[in-house]
């Protein structure tokens, strides 16, 4: 038999867990997840910098988050949160190479990179034969 003790502590998180449904969320809010934290437009001047990589053969011809399809002969990357769209300025720290690219794509899912350039991006840069790099990417657009 269930104690009266039980049953009332079970209430009592039923009830606070109520109030964390999808229900009550106000027209023209964005639900931010851990997963999605999709900022709603980028800061031109805006500036960060880590390790980027890049992807091209095996994902060429599918569709991207933003519903493109992906072409590594593209100057396009992925960031985890900055608006589809958006134009980065993305320079390679050790040689100064730069290229312009757009964010068509979520990712990279490596922890610690920061981007996922296009095949044509890395190589504008010098990645493609290192793999990844240092880069210090800007908002231009």
């Amino acid at each position: 038999m269930v104690s009266r003790g039980f049953l009332i502590v079970l209430l009592c998180v039923l009830v606070a867990f109520s109030g964390c449904s999808g229900a009550g969320h106000r027209k023209g809010y964005t639900r931010v997840t851990k997963s999605s934290r999709v900022q709603e437009k980028a800061k031109i001047g805006y500036t960060f910098s880590g390790d980027a990589s890049y992807y091209g053969k095996g994902f060429d011809g599918k569709k991207t988050a933003s519903g493109e399809i992906f072409d590594r002969d593209e100057f396009t990357c992925a960031h985890r949160s900055l608006p589809f769209g958006t134009k980065l300025k993305v320079v390679r720290v050790k040689t100064g190479a730069s290229v312009v690219v757009r964010v068509n794509d979520r990712g990279p899912y490596a922890k610690k990179r920061v981007l996922d350039l296009s095949e044509a991006a890395a190589k504008a840069i010098g990645l493609d034969k290192a793999g990844h790099g240092q880069i210090k990417a800007t908002v231009v657009e």
